[in-house]
């Protein structure tokens, strides 16, 4: 089996600004994709594409996962988006915005697969799900079609979608928690409003063999707060968090790696449990605490994302 690449730092890109493509290609992040949807205004949509083909057809691209977010299937672009980019080599996959019903994907994958008949494998699909009605619809999304391969949560348009009254983009509202006083004797608590879709889009890609991405965090400048969202991400079992600018690539690379002390202890388990089962038993003591093979399990996807 192939070890598939990391996608732990996915840049978004505007497919229109040239320089900036230019700098993604070079940059550290681990994937890279440029949008043709909302970072690019309707009168630059042809320009974006034209680059987007000129960037694939060009550009050294390293062993970077390089993607192409299309426009909604309803726009008046996405015929086009797909017959200039379903035949190039170096695109390994096209994200679908708005995902919410498996037939589009599906109509999607086949229109590409048609288009792009001369490809050794057809390009793979990347689902962004940032709607109600695609959450509720993820499982059959996932499902959907054989070419699809990862799933990605959007959060700004995920929050609209709800009504949320967030104002940055990937941060729960600041009314969401629940307060307290001396007087009432409860204490204040911050909720997470992306804890409820970012498990679901994680459940539904592991359920079907996907890999998990996370929507990216909007304030770019503060590289506290990238590392803290992408630490949630990284910790809740997500395999990469999307990133709007170059300064998030470093804060985000880190969150996804395991600390020395996680990958040691990780090393500790591996090695007791083989002591273990030397002694034909199948769990051991560590620490004060039982090891059994769901540990190892856990240990052995830890040592993964460090090597």
């Amino acid at each position: 089996m192939v070890r598939a690449r990391p996608t732990r730092a996915y840049l978004a890109v505007p497919a229109h600004r040239a320089r900036l493509v230019e700098k993604a290609a070079a940059s550290a992040a681990d994937a890279v994709f440029m949008d043709l949807e909302d970072a690019v205004p309707p009168s630059e949509k042809a320009a974006a594409l034209d680059e987007a083909v000129r960037s694939l057809s060009t550009l050294d691209w390293g062993t970077k996962t390089v993607a192409v977010r299309l426009n909604a299937i309803d726009s008046a672009f996405i015929d086009q988006e797909i017959r200039a980019l379903a035949s190039l080599a170096r695109l390994d996959a096209v994200i679908v915005p708005k995902a919410e019903r498996a037939s589009d994907v599906c109509a999607i994958a086949d229109r590409l697969r048609a288009a792009g008949a001369d490809r050794p494998a057809p390009v793979a699909l990347e689902l962004l799900i940032e709607t109600a009605l695609g959450l509720v619809n993820v499982d059959a999304l996932a499902a959907s079609h054989e070419s699809v391969r990862a799933l990605h949560l959007g959060v700004g348009d995920f929050a609209a979608s709800i009504g949320a009254r967030c104002s940055d983009v990937g941060i729960s509202p600041d009314g969401y928690r629940q307060t307290g006083t001396a007087q009432t004797g409860y204490a204040s608590a911050p909720l997470d409003l992306f804890a409820y879709p970012m498990m679901r889009v994680l459940v539904a890609a592991r359920a079907f063999g996907l890999r998990a991405i996370d929507g990216p965090c909007g304030a770019f400048r503060d590289a506290r707060l990238t590392e803290s969202t992408a630490q949630k991400a990284a910790a809740m079992g997500f395999d990469g968090k999307q990133v709007i600018h170059p300064d998030q690539i470093e804060p985000t690379l880190h969150a996804f790696m395991p600390s020395d002390a996680e990958l040691a202890q990780a090393r500790r388990i591996l090695e007791a449990m083989a002591q273990a089962e030397a002694q034909g038993q199948g769990a051991v003591t560590l620490d004060g605490k039982m090891i059994d093979y769901a540990n190892v399990r856990m240990a052995r996807r830890i040592i993964e994302l460090g090597s």
